[in-house]
């Protein structure tokens, strides 16, 4: 068994005519709901390139803030490669770590070789259910003058990510198929209405 520890997810999509027909019915498979606004800003090393001309897979960094929470600080999420799909063809498994950082997460990010490379604004409801976390959100465009999120538009698509709330180890008291199987049942309960896209990333990669 590897020694990394894993996140494992699976991503889609629906028409906003959906929303209240999925909300019900995650609602009522989840533990708890709650209305979501975050930010996401995407690092990679300033030799990513390089990196990736020579054959590797530089390790990306992402930084995450609550702001339904006004006094929430950053957390930073580093990924390494996904594993291989015919390894797990059900959903995307890659190894992960997660690192709260006190005081000026994006310099301290700087500080480590990284550089910024896009950010978003996801604004929707999150879930709980087991293991998982469940966002439902729309992305918001970013004003470039202010820097401030904009509301999205009605007709924005919905975007859905199924993840492991945090890192699992890959072990014989927790094999990873418990985890894939979690979000494949999230996946069952949404199949009218989403689809599911296994080797595409939404901005973190």
């Amino acid at each position: 068994m590897s020694s990394h520890y894993y996140e494992v997810a699976l991503f889609g999509e629906f028409f906003s005519k959906d929303l209240k027909a999925i909300l019900n019915r995650i609602t009522l498979h989840s533990e708890s709901a709650h209305p979501m606004h975050s930010r996401e800003i995407l690092f990679e090393p300033f030799d990513a390139q390089q990196q990736r001309d020579a054959g590797s897979d530089p390790v990306i960094l992402r930084a995450k803030k609550d702001l339904t929470e006004p006094d929430a600080g950053w957390v930073l999420y580093s990924y390494l490669k996904p594993e291989s799909v015919r390894a797990h063809p059900e959903a995307t498994v890659r190894p992960w770590a997660t690192c709260q950082v006190i005081g000026d997460a994006l310099s301290f990010a700087c500080a480590l070789g990284y550089v910024r490379r896009s950010q978003i604004y996801k604004r929707g409801y999150l879930f709980r259910r087991g293991p998982l976390v469940i966002q439902m959100f729309q992305q918001e465009q970013v004003d470039p003058k202010t820097q401030q999120p904009i509301p999205a538009h009605a007709d924005t698509l919905w975007e859905v990510e199924v993840k492991t709330a945090s890192p699992t180890r890959n072990s014989q008291e927790t094999p990873l198929r418990i985890s894939v199987n979690a979000v494949v049942e999230v996946q069952l309960l949404m199949k009218v209405w989403m689809r599911a896209s296994i080797q595409k990333y939404k901005l973190i990669c």
